[in-house]
């Protein structure tokens, strides 16, 4: 499985405000580019976190990208995978319509009714881990299901637990021109931080969308 990290900072390195509140920091431009990349995967995952701050579809916006995806035999949209050791997500998150399958990743201490609960709204449980989701092998399941590029949109916690175990295959980052600041704030990866054998990236392209700027590293 190739797995790509993609998210917008700004250019202090934040993701959102201390509230947890999504806000504007890339645009048009960029807003295409995440859009072709959703296209090109076969899931596109998130935190728990995220779906509760920004209830997100996770779908393809663009219709005839939609249209080549089913052109090439491949559903409209990719899979939706949701990473929830803590049992947060609500029944009704936009992410649990019929516009795409659902994959949910849970711990294997997730009640059997949540696990119910969840199913009866669309979703397909995949629980892995005593107490959180191990990700190693919640993701190995997921390539069982036929998802060779996984796109992760965040948030954070998500984030440093990829870098942790080592799954990030490539990371994509758009810097936008905006200071959010707040040592609450969240970051590009958070958790409880590296302090040695530091995630070591190499660069492969940079390209300027309008007053930010988009990096890519592979690792």
């Amino acid at each position: 499985m190739h797995v790509v990290v993609n998210a917008a900072m700004s250019a202090d390195g934040k993701l959102s405000t201390r509230r947890r509140e999504q806000i504007a920091i890339s645009g048009t431009e960029d807003f295409d580019r995440v859009d072709q990349l959703r296209a090109d995967s076969d899931a596109v995952m998130v935190g728990v976190g995220t779906v509760l701050a920004d209830d997100p579809s996770l779908t393809v916006d663009d219709p005839d990208r939609r249209a080549a995806r089913t052109n090439a035999g491949k559903p409209a949209n990719p899979a939706r995978v949701v990473a929830d050791s803590r049992i947060r997500t609500p029944p009704d998150a936009t992410v649990l319509d019929d516009q795409a399958a659902t994959y949910l990743l849970v711990s294997e201490a997730a009640p059997t009714d949540f696990i119910e609960e969840m199913e009866e709204a669309g979703a397909y449980v995949i629980a892995t881990g005593q107490d959180r989701v191990d990700l190693t092998t919640a993701l190995a399941k997921l390539e069982g299901e036929g998802v060779d590029q996984l796109m992760v949109e965040g948030g954070g916690e998500l984030i440093a637990g990829l870098f942790e175990e080592g799954l990030v295959d490539e990371l994509s980052v758009f810097v936008g021109p905006t200071i959010i600041g707040g040592r609450d704030a969240p970051t590009l990866v958070d958790g409880e931080g590296f302090v040695e054998e530091f995630p070591e990236l190499s660069l492969q392209g940079v390209e300027r969308l309008g007053d930010g700027v988009v990096l890519r590293w592979t690792l």
